[in-house]
């Protein structure tokens, strides 16, 4: 089993998300168990997560009345908070089991959960792709389709996936993105503070990330 995260890695949040659920593997917000179990034949690493307790869920929601632009910047900062908890268990054993899972609840007043996971993740994955650690992005009800062409189950809600990256493997997901394949691919967390070069406050990583090649179109 995983232990608890470190003080403050989950604190609740004064702004545009309200914190509903601590980590936990089995959150009662959402029928994470239904569909997780879905997923085990699209990903050959969940069922084992799962079964080890190294799948974790912290689960936020809208706090009413919040816009666009805050919903992001919290969103960011929880899934720092999941990335600097999943970067020292990539080391242990089964460390490329441990994922976790920031889950969006709620809703905002001008823009929907696409729209908010996007700049996030964008950043996210960018920051991070260097030390190893993988970010994805499901919204509730989008349709996605696999590697091998399956059609993967829609998210009965909002989240990002935070876990070490698999090289063989991930970088075949990135192909739009090539500088952010091979960053993946030879990636290692030799403790680096990625923000030593970009300031941490949202709207500087925002600018940061706006000004990342776009992805290629296939």
């Amino acid at each position: 089993m995983i232990p608890a995260p470190h003080d403050g890695a989950s604190r609740p949040t004064a702004g545009a998300l309200r914190l509903i659920e601590a980590r936990t593997e089995h959150p009662a917000s959402a029928d994470v168990h239904g569909y997780l179990t879905a997923l085990y034949e699209h990903c050959p690493f969940l069922r084992p997560s799962v079964r080890r307790g190294m799948t974790g869920w912290t689960v936020y929601e809208i706090v009413p009345g919040s816009h666009q632009y805050a919903v992001e910047a919290e969103l960011f900062h929880a899934g720092v908070q999941a990335a600097e908890w999943v970067r020292p268990l990539m080391a242990r054993p089964f460390g490329t089991l441990v994922c976790e899972n920031v889950m969006l609840l709620g809703r905002c007043e001008d823009a929907d959960h696409r729209e908010l996971l996007a700049w996030p993740h964008w950043a996210l994955k960018h920051m991070y792709a260097p030390v190893g650690v993988m970010f994805g992005k499901f919204a509730r009800g989008a349709v996605e389709t696999g590697r091998r062409g399956r059609s993967i189950p829609p998210p009965p809600f909002s989240f990002l996936p935070v876990r070490a990256g698999v090289r063989p493997l991930d970088p075949k997901f990135l192909t739009g993105t090539p500088d952010l394949a091979t960053a993946l691919a030879v990636g290692v967390d030799d403790g680096r503070d990625v923000f030593e070069y970009i300031p941490c406050e949202w709207k500087a990583v925002r600018e940061w990330a706006s000004s990342l090649p776009r992805p290629q179109r296939r």
